[in-house]
């Protein structure tokens, strides 16, 4: 039976329910070339004042991109910011709406205590400054899929103010250098999410379901500190780390949970920065880079013709790897800011200012969320090279690829190996087939503990590594099959016999005289070649080490 959805017809303020069949509908987020005449907010971020553009000076060829970023994560929470309705990804549409999210008259907020916890936690981590006072904000502005009117929103005082948030870019010719930057934090704000409008167009139609309406969001406001995507793509990893790892966000960009809007300008060195732009929901980090330098390119391409930037809002189109025009910002948007009425301020305190008979229920501390605070990705790396002795750049590689990590981890756990070889495996062979084939670490077809086991096999020299590496092969093709039934099937254990050994260098020393003759007239590379044509003879099966004691024992006497 097709889902029932509110529908907006015409130009009047009237809703009617729809059914949704087989029609095409879009999301209004979707990358695509969609045009509105919706004016959604304009950027939070605090640029300096906008110039005129000019055009570029004669034999000048130098350009600085400037690039901030508006981030909406989605608090993880059962219930919405200022009603009881359940948060859940994927539910039919508008099974998930109550009085107060469809705006019904009589309706009032009630504010959900977790989405404040949430804000307080990521505030701290991210060194902000928490106001004990905060105040809630009506942002009005008209659209299908906000029914009030307004946003609730914290526009004069925001909850936290003030903070940094630390990242690493690699660099160097093998990306092994770790440079560390730093990304000022405007703020961060609470508000209520819109619903979500589908455009059909088969029947020139929008459907609206607002079973997101209301749910809460942590806006992040960086200040315009970054220059490139890959800058603010690295930032925002970052950033979804560490909301992953306080539990406060979710971050799944595929489900929406983090939306980032980025605004790009470039100017000269020492000049006035230029008109900006706004790419606005960018919900994936590749996009986001990509997204980010083609428009520093096109501005740069557009001021160097001759033209002009226009304060426009643009989205990116993914398919065709640009962005394209949405709609122009050059009339200012009259939002009408004003205190919301229902909500009294959010007052917080610490031990200092905590009454003494003040509910526990009724309060939130923040130096005892403080207290509560997890492990953060930064110290997470330090602990790993100092626990394992891992280098840095290694470390970033197993945080930033999803659950590789927690692999890593289970696979230390379950072995007898040393955590260089680990680390060796982990990052240079499993990580390197998940590429090759495009897979996440969950979908991965050899688990921790067969790793595991495959890696003790090697340490205790039952199989050489090139041996190691075949079966790793038959592991990842023949999902089931443990290395020790592996090794078993295709005979592969070391050999034991040093008679026979010893025997098959001779053969080959008297099969190759030209190979022994160099090693005689002082090349000691030539002895590779050897130990080669003996492994390849033994299947892979004999110690190199145990080769080249022996070729060179033949060889000395």
């Amino acid at each position: 039976m097709a889902a029932p959805m509110l529908r907006w017809v015409g130009r009047g303020r009237r809703w009617t329910f729809a059914q949704v069949d087989g029609g095409s509908c879009h999301r209004r987020e979707a990358p695509t070339g969609f045009t509105s005449n919706r004016i959604r907010g304009q950027s939070s971020v605090a640029q300096q004042p906008l110039y005129t553009t000019q055009k570029p000076r004669k034999g000048e060829h130098k350009w600085a991109a400037v690039v901030g970023l508006e981030i909406h994560a989605q608090i993880s929470s059962n219930s919405k910011l200022f009603s009881g309705s359940q948060v859940r990804f994927s539910a039919p549409p508008n099974s998930l709406v109550s009085f107060f999210d469809a705006s019904l008259p009589g309706t009032l907020p009630v504010l959900n205590r977790r989405c404040v916890e949430a804000a307080v936690m990521t505030g701290l981590a991210l060194n902000c400054h928490i106001n004990k006072k905060s105040l809630f904000d009506r942002k009005h502005y008209f659209y299908a899929d906000l029914p009030a009117g307004y946003q609730i929103t914290q526009q004069r005082l925001p909850i936290a103010v003030n903070g940094s948030l630390t990242y690493g870019i690699c660099a160097g010719k093998k990306q092994s250098q770790v440079i560390p930057k730093t990304v000022r934090i405007k703020q961060i704000q609470l508000e209520q999410d819109s619903g979500k409008s589908l455009h059909d167009d088969l029947r020139s139609q929008t459907l609206i379901d607002l079973n997101r309406a209301g749910v809460g969001l942590l806006e992040v406001v960086l200040e315009p500190d970054l220059s490139c995507g890959e800058e603010a793509a690295t930032a925002v990893r970052e950033l979804q780390l560490i909301l992953q790892a306080l539990g406060t966000s979710q971050a799944n960009m595929a489900e929406g949970q983090l939306r980032v809007d980025a605004n790009i300008s470039v100017h000269h060195p020492g000049e006035p920065l230029g008109v900006r732009t706004e790419v606005k929901n960018l919900n994936s980090i590749r996009f986001l880079a990509k997204a980010i330098d083609y428009e520093i390119q096109r501005q740069i391409n557009e001021l160097e013709n001759g033209g002009e930037i226009l304060n426009e809002t643009r989205s990116f189109h993914y398919q065709l790897g640009c962005t394209m025009s949405m709609r122009d910002k050059e009339g200012k948007q009259d939002y009408r800011f004003m205190p919301e009425p229902n909500l009294p301020p959010l007052v917080l305190y610490d031990a200092t200012s905590l009454p003494a008979d003040a509910d526990p229920q009724q309060v939130i501390n923040i130096d005892q969320i403080r207290e509560t605070l997890p492990e953060l990705p930064s110290v997470t790396r330090e602990r790993l090279v100092q626990q394992y002795g891992m280098l840095l750049e290694h470390s970033f590689t197993l945080l930033n690829e999803v659950g590789l990590l927690e692999f890593f981890q289970n696979v230390i756990k379950e072995t007898r190996a040393e955590p260089k070889k680990v680390t060796s495996w982990v990052l240079n062979t499993f990580l390197g087939y998940l590429k090759q084939q495009n897979l996440a670490v969950s979908e991965s077809p050899v688990t921790p503990s067969a790793l595991a086991e495959l890696l003790d096999l090697l340490d205790s020299r039952t199989i050489s590594s090139a041996a190691a590496k075949q079966v790793f092969e038959e592991m990842w093709k023949r999902e089931g099959k443990t290395p020790g039934q592996i090794v078993s099937e295709k005979q592969l254990e070391l050999m034991e016999d040093r008679g026979a050994l010893e025997q098959l260098c001779h053969s080959m020393m008297e099969a190759h005289p030209q190979v022994v003759m160099d090693l005689k007239e002082g090349n000691p590379r030539a002895i590779n070649k050897l130990i080669g044509l003996v492994r390849k003879a033994t299947q892979n099966r004999a110690d190199p080490a145990m080769i080249k004691e022996i070729l060179e024992k033949k060889l000395s006497s």
